[in-house]
């Protein structure tokens, strides 16, 4: 989902690998195809795109993903997404 970014480098998903246990319900969770799964372990193959909502941090057994909600500012992604407005020209503000 390239298309749908607010800010490159500001994320905060952090994937802890050596606590991950393989279960590949991160990459189905992620609604911008963030994570992918390596043989037997979940990794982060698009952190600039990843908008925060959470999801798989709250859903991950092993607690092996955690994310701080608000910096890449879902709120702004989605309105833009809704409304088909290209960021450059945007006129939401964050949060």
């Amino acid at each position: 989902m390239r298309d749908f970014r607010h800010y490159d480098g500001v994320a905060t998903l952090n994937l802890n690998e050596d606590a991950c246990v393989g279960c590949g319900l991160c990459p189905q969770l992620c609604p911008h195809g963030v994570l992918a799964m390596d043989g037997r372990k979940a990794h982060i193959v698009d952190l600039d795109g990843c908008m925060e909502c959470g999801a798989c941090a709250r859903n991950c057994p092993a607690q092996a993903l955690s994310v701080k909600p608000g910096v890449g500012c879902a709120a702004y992604i989605i309105q833009v997404w809704l409304r088909g407005t290209r960021y450059a020209d945007a006129k939401f503000s964050c949060c």
